[in-house]
C-alpha cells in the first residue's frame, strides 16, 4: 500500500494538533451520534483508527470499539489517551485491506472516516477494503465511509486550491486518467523553515463505491452530504455513505432446458433436463 510511509513518527507527533478542528464538539458530536445509532449497541470496528480521534470518544459512549491501522506510531498516540488502552480499544497493526481483527464476522458497524479510503491508491485495493469490511460485519451490519466528493467541475481541471493562509497552502492535483490525486501541502513554520509534502491518493466517485459494495455483498442504504444527514447533491463537497451487508439465503430456482425435435430427422432427439439449481444470493 503506497501510503505506508506517510504516517510515521513525524506525522503522528503533530497529527492531533494539525487536525484539532475535526475534534471540536460541533464537528465530532454529529459523527458520534450517527455511528452510535448505526452500531445499535453492538461491537464496532474502525479502519485506519489512527490516533483515536473518533474511536476513543465513541468507546467512552459505552460501545465496544476495535481498530485496524497500518501505523504503529499513530496507534501509540491513541494508547497515550485516557480510554485508549489495549483492554479498552484493541488495535491490530496491519493493512486494512487484509488485516483481521478479533471477532471478525460479528461487528455491527465498520467505519472509515475523513479521507482514509483514498489512502489506498489502486482500485483493487479499495475493492479489497470493502471486502474486508464485509468479512468483519455480521449479517445486517453496516459499513460507513466518509469521502470527499472529487473537486472536478469542468473538463480539463487539474489543480484546485483547498486552503490558503499565512501558515499553509494546500493544492490538490488531479489525474483524471488514473483517478490519482496528490495533495500538495506547503507549511510555513514559525522558525522560518518551509515544509512540503505531497501524499498520494486515489479518488472514487460514489457510483464506483456502490459497485465495490455490491462486489462485497452490500447494498447502499444512506448517502448524505454531511454527518447532519443533509441531502447529497451535485453541489456537495463530500458524502457520508452507508451500505448494509445482506443475509445469505438459499433460493431454489428450478430450471428446465429442452431441445426441440428437428423435422429434418425421423428419429426423436433426447430431451435434456437440468436439475434444480440452488443459487446463493445476498438479500437486502
Amino acid at each position: 500500500m503506497e501510503i505506508k510511509g506517510w504516517f510515521g513518527e513525524d506525522v503522528a507527533a503533530t497529527y492531533d494538533d494539525d487536525t484539532a478542528g475535526l475534534s471540536a464538539p460541533e464537528v465530532l458530536d454529529p459523527q458520534l451520534d450517527v455511528l452510535t445509532e448505526l452500531a445499535a449497541g453492538g461491537p464496532v470496528l474502525e479502519l485506519a483508527i489512527g490516533t483515536g480521534r473518533v474511536g476513543v470518544p465513541l468507546a467512552l459512549r459505552g460501545l465496544r470499539v476495535a481498530g485496524i491501522d497500518l501505523s504503529a506510531a499513530m496507534a501509540a498516540r491513541l494508547r497515550s489517551k485516557p480510554g485508549g488502552d489495549e483492554a479498552s480499544i484493541p488495535v491490530v497493526i496491519g493493512d486494512m485491506t487484509t488485516a483481521q481483527a478479533p471477532g471478525a464476522g460479528s461487528f455491527r458497524l465498520v467505519y472509515l472516516v475523513f479521507n482514509s479510503l483514498m489512502n489506498l491508491t489502486a482500485q483493487e485495493a479499495q475493492v479489497a477494503c470493502f471486502q474486508n469490511a464485509a468479512a468483519h460485519l455480521a449479517a445486517g451490519g453496516h459499513f460507513l465511509v466518509e469521502m470527499p466528493f472529487p473537486g472536478l467541475r469542468r473538463a480539463g481541471d487539474r489543480f484546485r486550491v483547498f486552503d490558503h493562509s499565512d501558515t499553509h497552502v494546500g493544492i490538490d492535483e488531479y489525474d483524471v486518467t488514473t483517478q490519482r490525486l496528490w495533495s500538495h501541502h506547503i507549511k510555513f513554520l514559525p522558525d522560518g523553515r518551509v515544509q512540503r509534502a505531497s501524499p498520494p491518493f486515489r479518488y472514487a466517485w460514489p457510483a464506483e463505491l456502490d459497485l465495490m459494495a455490491r462486489i462485497a455483498g452490500m447494498r447502499l442504504v444512506h448517502r448524505w452530504s454531511d454527518w447532519d444527514r443533509t441531502a447529497f447533491t451535485s453541489e456537495s463537497t463530500k458524502h457520508v455513505s452507508v451500505w448494509r451487508k445482506g443475509r445469505q439465503r438459499l433460493v431454489e430456482e428450478p430450471t428446465r432446458m429442452r431441445l426441440r425435435r428437428s423435422p429434418a430427422f425421423a428419429f426423436r432427439r433426447p430431451r435434456i433436463h437440468c436439475h434444480d439449481v440452488l443459487i446463493v444470493r445476498p438479500s437486502d
